[in-house]
């Protein structure tokens, strides 16, 4: 019997590849959609390059997969952000923004339905982000992954009659190698940063993939059109 495919946008780096390493150890395999290949390929894993930000992109590269294999499972993790300041946000960002952000999640979530309901199961796990609730520079990024939300809780009640569950993840600040660029570990900067998280610490990849094996696992069957801040709890309120 051929392991279960599950399909993870934007895997082969940061939280992505964390989700992916995560879903093979989990025994899936995985069909990993992003731009470049990671560093490294693993066993058990496909690289298919597409451009998320293309709608006719994506749904071309669904079409293809989705006449090979009946997929159940789905990642939607990959995401962009352009920071600016509100009288700086410019159309192109905004519709890069909302066609990676928005319109891919959409078309690849459709796509894959016609699997799930087939099969009478299937799982959506969206990756958001605490920004949905507000942060400075983050007009549209905030706006669309606030939109993500709506989406998510949508689709649960559209897709529960079908055994599907759909939730989404809302990650904070997390050890990313590009977060740890922009963030030296001994900087002032990183320091704000840690102190005014309840936790006291930025977040691990591994800790946003666990969370999506929790969601893929069969005893999260009951769980669905769920948000869930993996955040040292900073969407609570500050330290002190």
């Amino acid at each position: 019997m051929s392991k279960p495919l599950a399909l993870v946008t934007g895997g082969s780096r940061g939280i992505g590849r964390a989700i992916v390493e995560r879903l093979l150890k989990e025994d899936y395999e995985v069909l990993n959609f992003s731009r470049h290949p990671a560093a490294q390929s693993l066993s058990g894993e496909t690289f298919e390059s597409v451009d998320l930000m293309s709608p006719a992109a994506t749904s071309q590269a669904i079409e293809h997969w989705s006449d090979k294999r009946e997929m159940v499972h789905l990642v939607n993790n990959a995401g962009m952000i352009h920071v600016a300041a509100l009288e700086e946000v410019t159309p192109l960002q905004v519709q890069e923004m909302v066609n990676l952000n928005l319109m891919a999640p959409m078309l690849l979530t459709q796509a894959l339905v016609p699997a799930m309901k087939r099969q009478g199961q299937g799982r959506v796990v969206n990756i958001g982000s605490r920004a949905g609730l507000g942060k400075k520079g983050r007009t549209v990024y905030s706006a669309t992954k606030a939109g993500l939300v709506g989406m998510t809780r949508t689709w649960a009640l559209e897709l529960a009659k079908y055994g599907v569950t759909v939730n989404l993840i809302a990650p904070g600040a997390i050890g990313t190698a590009l977060f740890l660029d922009a963030n030296p570990e001994n900087s002032e900067q990183t320091r704000q940063l840690k102190a005014s998280v309840p936790l006291g610490r930025i977040g691990k990849p591994e800790e946003i993939a666990h969370t999506v094996a929790m969601f893929f696992d069969p005893l999260a069957g009951y769980t669905t059109g769920q948000v869930l801040y993996i955040c040292g709890g900073l969407s609570v309120g500050q330290a002190g």
